[in-house]
């Protein structure tokens, strides 16, 4: 009981502390453009969680702004596997702040073998992935 007293009395100095600045604080803007609560820009993470999400998702580093896939089959072409590294490179909301490096696999003669990507996969991941993070500002302007 004795230690409580001293908790007791920082808490309510530092609450007292607290209200005596009557400042209020700033009203934060869900909605601007640069977000930069987790080091990079909250749309396009949130878009790229969403755009990769049908992957196996190995590794997630929301201040350093990567995301890390295992390898996935479509279930259509078993033959097939692709694995992803979405990069966030900047706190704005551009079209070259998000990267996508995409890594290939074929299944040949029971073994996986390393093929090309081809650039205008990587390219539509990266569209969608920028056109999902405007969507979802632009709902938050307009919420």
């Amino acid at each position: 009981m004795p230690r409580r007293l001293p908790l007791a009395i920082l808490l309510a100095a530092v609450s007292l502390t607290a209200a005596c600045g009557h400042r209020e604080r700033p009203r934060a803007d869900l909605a601007a453009s640069k977000v930069t609560t987790i080091g990079i820009n909250a749309y396009l993470w949130r878009a790229a969680l969403d755009t990769v999400s049908f992957m196996p998702i190995l590794q997630t580093d929301s201040n350093g702004g990567v995301i890390v896939t295992d390898w996935y089959v479509n279930p259509s072409v078993p033959s097939e596997r692709m694995k992803l590294t979405v990069t966030i490179l900047d706190q704005d909301l551009r079209a070259d702040a998000v990267r996508v490096a995409a890594s290939r696999q074929v299944l040949t003669n029971g073994q996986w073998t390393d093929a090309p990507v081809q650039a205008a996969t990587v390219q539509k991941l990266e569209d969608i992935i920028l056109t999902k993070a405007r969507d979802l500002r632009r709902n938050a302007v307009a919420g």
